[in-house]
């Protein structure tokens, strides 16, 4: 039972599903504290409930190198249908098992029995600080956004930030997440005259008059990408209009759809592309937007020159950089922060049952996120 794995197992048995933390937080401190963390909790309480947000800082000198994660999980499903109960971390076939082994307890463990290591050696020249919170798998309305507008509040700034989302593909430390593309939502309502099918001249179908604008938002290429990104998408994930007869046609028309955006757009300029293909369209409409993220992206630098050093150092392997996939509370800390990155495990199982790490990888893990602070601060 080496010491990352032992953390690991006691952050897994706490059963803490989005926005409980279940004592996760507490734990943490609890190792951080005698280290000489300030551990302070933000933890607010919003429409989703009370959510536990920890801010725990060793130093004051530049620079600050932040690790951040979550402690809350996604709900494990059927638990029939484990092979082990997802909240008794279980060790089979070489492997770790339990709700959260990959998303991500393994690594916010690594990181703090990463920072022990450092210190029983080396006094940084600089500063560390946890910044982790139980709302990231939810709406995250309360959690890192909240610690982060906290932060700004206190004119604090982070220099360097390492994200432990699980980014490795094939093998562990294949992949860093060097940005993310921004999420853009919109909930479409064209209007309409309800009526008897058998009476056209008095009805007004949304659905007829709305087909040719969505077909022209689906056709439309809205940026080119760039060398980090590829070019931002438009998606409609749902339509809904009518009574389920077919001798009525409906009053309005509801439709649901998403941008994934690189850093080529900017989210008013979607939004107003969007208006302008409506309007031409003559279409009546409400349309309510969603931003759920702005795109950010960290170059080649000080952060990714050190963890791709150190994962190289450990594994032998030269990651790739890559922005795919979803969103991240990466998207709050880079309003404060100009090198954000996302690392950690592999993401084969996350949010499925049977969400397992290998144990070879628990060990190396922590070895990476070390051997990457003394980079940074020695």
């Amino acid at each position: 039972m080496t010491p990352t794995l032992e953390l690991a197992k006691a952050l897994i048995a706490r059963r803490s599903i989005t926005t409980e933390d279940a004592g996760c937080l507490d734990l943490i401190a609890a190792r951080l504290a005698p280290l000489g963390f300030v551990c302070e909790r933000i933890d607010s309480t919003g429409p989703t409930g009370h959510v536990c947000n920890l801010w725990a800082r060793r130093g004051t000198a530049k620079p600050l190198i932040v690790f951040a994660g979550h402690t809350d999980v996604v709900p494990p499903g059927p638990v029939d249908k484990w092979q082990s109960d997802p909240f008794a971390p279980t060790l089979r076939d070489g492997m770790l098992y339990g709700r959260g082994a990959a998303d991500m307890k393994t690594s916010v463990a690594a990181a703090v029995v990463a920072v022990e290591r450092l210190f029983a050696t080396t006094e940084p020249k600089g500063s560390i600080a946890f910044l982790l919170t139980s709302d990231e798998e939810g709406d995250a309305t309360d959690g890192t956004v909240r610690a982060v507008e906290m932060l700004a509040q206190r004119g604090e700034t982070i220099d360097c930030c390492i994200v432990g989302e699980p980014t490795s593909v094939s093998i562990q430390g294949d992949t860093i997440k060097n940005g993310r593309r921004g999420s853009l939502s919109g909930k479409l309502v064209v209007k309409g005259i309800q009526g008897h099918v058998a009476y056209p001249e008095k009805v007004n179908n949304p659905i007829h008059r709305a087909a040719p604008a969505l077909a022209e938002l689906a056709a439309s290429q809205w940026d080119e990408g760039n060398e980090f990104f590829p070019p931002t998408s438009f998606q409609i994930s749902n339509i809904h209009a009518g009574a389920g007869v077919t001798n009525v046609v409906p009053g309005t028309l509801d439709v649901l759809f998403n941008f994934r955006f690189s850093t080529a757009s900017t989210a008013d300029g979607l939004q107003n592309r969007v208006h302008a293909i409506l309007d031409r369209h003559q279409l009546e409409y409400d349309l309510h937007w969603t931003l759920g993220g702005r795109p950010f992206l960290t170059t080649p630098g000080r952060l990714v020159t050190a963890l791709t050093a150190a994962i190289r150092a450990e594994t032998g392997i030269t990651p790739t950089l890559s922005t795919t996939g979803g969103t991240s509370d990466g998207r709050f800390i880079a309003a404060i922060c100009p090198e954000v990155v996302e690392f950690g495990p592999l993401n084969a199982t996350i949010h499925q049952i049977d969400e397992c790490v290998r144990l070879d990888d628990i060990e190396p893990l922590a070895r990476i996120y070390e051997q990457t602070f003394r980079r940074l601060l020695t």
